[in-house]
């Protein structure tokens, strides 16, 4: 009862003033405008997906068609573009690529938080400094480096270096500053308690929102990465989905399929999807984390 009498207060309020009122119409046009913008290329992405080639090429329309299962069919069906095998291998190096980004350099920002050493300030700066290199300026070394070791075409190159994730070790160092109390570290060691136990136990709840952000963050970078893997992998069978669309979309163009490329697309971003549903709420619950050190 309480809250509905609040509400009620706050909607005479904007009634009873015009200039407040106007301000909160534009501001719920302009967010319905780049709402609008923002899924709209998902509605024609899933409405083409329904459609044949000839259909599409004729332009757009806004009713699905009774192409979808075909284009599934031929999609899934095609011996030289295996998406099962490119789905199985771009989940393996998003979701390994993802919890190890996550909790490793969770772990690397927990110890410059939480421990004073010397040159701490200069080992963060050098984290810093690497990431404003291009992956570009490495990918040829990195190259190298994995044919010596005789790793290409597999996935361990695409998973690995994912232990370094130097913006993710940014935004957790910077989430800590905001949101983890120094004085729970301090009762946790007073109490006993281990530093990976009290990092596990204690920390790892505390800083899930903003995890859970990244990890949404490294799942999608992870999972459309193109370059590197265009680089390590030759072997069809280890190809990642970004690869594969790449390899439908440069097809012959009398054998071209615009129905097929799109159901390539739209079976390749609804992992993504799924992972930025079950997470998304961490978002919301990461911005009022900030009250915990209140």
């Amino acid at each position: 009862m309480p809250t509905k009498t609040k509400e009620k207060s706050k909607l005479n309020h904007v009634a009873a003033d015009p200039g407040l009122f106007v301000h909160r119409l534009i501001a719920y046009i302009v967010l319905f405008v780049l709402c609008f913008i923002c899924l709209f290329f998902f509605y024609v992405l899933i409405i083409n997906s329904t459609h044949n080639n000839f259909t599409i090429q004729r332009g757009f329309t806004a009713l699905p068609g009774k192409s979808f299962f075909v284009n599934l069919t031929n999609t899934t069906h095609d011996a030289n573009i295996p998406v099962l095998s490119g789905l199985r291998n771009s989940l393996v190096v998003a979701a390994c690529s993802a919890a190890l980004s996550v909790y490793f350099s969770s772990l690397t920002a927990y110890a410059v938080y939480a421990y004073d050493f010397k040159g701490k300030n200069v080992l963060f700066a050098i984290v810093l400094l690497i990431m404003t290199m291009p992956t570009q300026v490495s990918a040829l070394g990195f190259l190298n480096l994995m044919d010596k070791f005789h790793m290409t075409n597999t996935l361990w190159p695409l998973i690995l270096p994912s232990v370094a994730a130097p913006s993710v070790v940014f935004f957790m160092k910077q989430f800590m500053d905001s949101s983890l109390p120094r004085e729970i570290i301090e009762a946790a060691r007073i109490d006993g308690s281990g530093e990976f136990y009290t990092f596990n136990r204690v920390i790892l709840p505390i800083l899930a929102p903003g995890m859970a952000v990244q990890a949404i963050f490294s799942f999608v970078a992870s999972w459309n990465n193109y370059f590197i893997p265009a680089l390590i992998i030759d072997d069809a069978k280890m190809k990642t989905m970004p690869i594969l669309i790449a390899q439908l979309r440069s097809a012959d163009f009398l054998k071209f399929d615009m129905g097929k490329v799109y159901m390539m697309i739209f079976i390749a971003i609804l992992p993504v999807m799924v992972v930025y549903l079950c997470l998304s709420k961490y978002i919301v619950r990461g911005v009022a984390l900030g009250s915990v050190k209140g």
